[in-house]
């Protein structure tokens, strides 16, 4: 067993081979907390989830590190414009994206760092770049000489001549235009911490540096963000660390963005869907699928057809699942490990598409298992399917998702049921005297309502993922 991992810096997917083994140590670049989140900022968290539970399946012991970026430009231009203190901006926005983990599935990081909690480790970062020479103070600010580092760009590849480096407000003093900042200095009104070269504030780049260090050493073995990061951010956290003398680390993952229209989601452009609103027109679950299981580095174009397609598709699994529960008349528990062409899917970079086919594969065969009253082999299916399910976070009997409609689930769902079953009553009466006009306006009915009815040799069954 290898698992294969495309790595950004070599441009070619690599044979993984953990720094320690055994064990696998993970540092994700997290939420910046100026907004709630949209879909796109979720489907990195969501992403990497899958990786981290597909490597603790293969045994790993993983150390997942998540950080949030609580003090930034816009949080600060954010508490101005409105007139609130910038740490409740950033909490509120904090625990929006944390809700929205926890609503799609996501396992909790092992640690989740904040920025303006690791002060302390920035200064000692910037004490030891400037005596090493790779940094230096100008008017309160700490810049990184980029003509310092030979490796600069390595993981962009861009050239050093052409590069016009993104600049922020106030970053004056600079020797090279191209050097970025990691301390700035204080203006009046901001937030601002102590340092040997005055007051200031954390610049971006230069938190992820100094968290990966304290939480993972200074050597780990994968970095992930989103497609966007790898310049400036992760490049320049790259300059930091290695010049510090950390290996940093040693393979990079970047997951692709959600487009609509074309372009990446972002409150920018007023093209974003926030998880808030999208967890209350479809199941969490559903949102769950519909991110997760394209590959983590091909864009996702959002359209509500393509979410429409995702629902019908999870649908027929979860349709499955609990025909054979019924069926069986006992929960079925997942297998002890997955088919092995699934297992093959995901050790090649985590290739969930090409998994996610065993799995529709596996169904299809349930449910001929099923037609033909195999009850065995029926079972044996869907203790497959929920082998799988389980390592992509998708499996619909896991406690996580039979409590996704809040407290009280189960017993909404008999009141529920006792209801649709009455509906269903007056449906049969009118099958039963050929009245075929007020069955199926019934049957319509339950449809808009969110359920979709299924005739079977046992009677008729209801499930939710009726119209919209």
């Amino acid at each position: 067993m290898t698992i294969r991992l495309y790595d950004t810096s070599a441009r070619q997917i690599r044979d993984f081979t953990p720094l320690t083994p055994g064990c696998v140590s993970i540092y994700l670049c997290g939420a910046t907390v100026q907004a709630a989140p949209h879909i796109g900022h979720i489907r990195s968290g969501l992403n990497f989830d899958i990786m981290r539970r597909w490597f603790a399946y293969r045994g790993y012991d993983v150390t997942f590190v998540r950080n949030v970026t609580d003090i930034d430009d816009k949080i600060i231009q954010k508490s101005a414009d409105q007139g609130r203190p910038w740490w409740a901006i950033g909490y509120e926005n904090e625990r929006a994206f944390n809700n929205g983990y926890d609503a799609l599935g996501c396992l909790p990081p092992t640690v989740e760092p904040r920025a303006t909690g690791h002060i302390t480790e920035m200064v000692e970062m910037m004490r030891g770049l400037i005596e090493r020479g790779h940094a230096y103070e100008a008017e309160g600010n700490v810049y990184f000489d980029v003509r310092s580092f030979p490796g600069y760009l390595e993981l962009s590849r861009q050239d050093l001549d052409d590069l016009r480096q993104p600049s922020g407000e106030g970053e004056t003093g600079k020797r090279d235009p191209r050097d970025f900042a990691m301390w700035k200095a204080a203006k009046p009104g901001e937030p601002s911490w102590e340092t040997p070269w005055g007051r200031g504030r954390p610049g971006w780049h230069l938190e992820c540096s100094a968290m990966a260090h304290k939480y993972l050493g200074p050597a780990f073995d994968v970095h992930g963000g989103g497609l966007d990061l790898v310049f400036p951010h992760h490049e320049n956290e790259i300059a930091q660390a290695k010049a510090y003398g950390d290996a940093f680390a040693r393979y990079w993952a970047h997951n692709a963005w959600v487009t609509m229209s074309g372009e990446k989601m972002s409150k920018s452009l007023g093209n974003s869907v926030l998880v808030s609103e999208m967890v209350r027109q479809y199941r969490p679950i559903v949102l769950r699928y519909y991110l997760g299981t394209p590959h983590y580095r091909s864009m996702i174009e959002y359209s509500p057809e393509a979410l429409a397609e995702a629902e019908a598709a999870f649908a027929r699994i979860e349709g499955f699942v609990q025909r054979v529960v019924e069926k069986a008349g006992t929960v079925i528990e997942p297998a002890a490990e997955v088919p092995l062409a699934f297992a093959e899917a995901m050790d090649d970079d985590f290739g969930v598409p090409q998994a996610l086919a065993v799995i529709h594969t596996t169904v299809r065969q349930g449910n001929s298992a099923l037609s033909a009253d195999d009850k065995d082999g029926a079972a044996a299916r869907l203790a497959e399917v929920r082998a799988m399910l389980g390592v992509l976070g998708l499996d619909p009997l896991d406690p996580h998702w039979a409590g996704e409609s809040g407290a009280g689930a189960e017993d909404l769902h008999g009141v529920v049921d006792n209801l649709v079953r009455m509906v269903l009553d007056q449906r049969e009466a009118a099958r039963a005297r050929k009245d075929w006009a007020t069955a199926d306006a019934l049957r319509d009915q339950l449809g808009q309502s969110g359920l979709t009815i299924e005739d079977s040799p046992d009677g008729p069954r209801w499930t939710l993922g009726g119209a919209r």
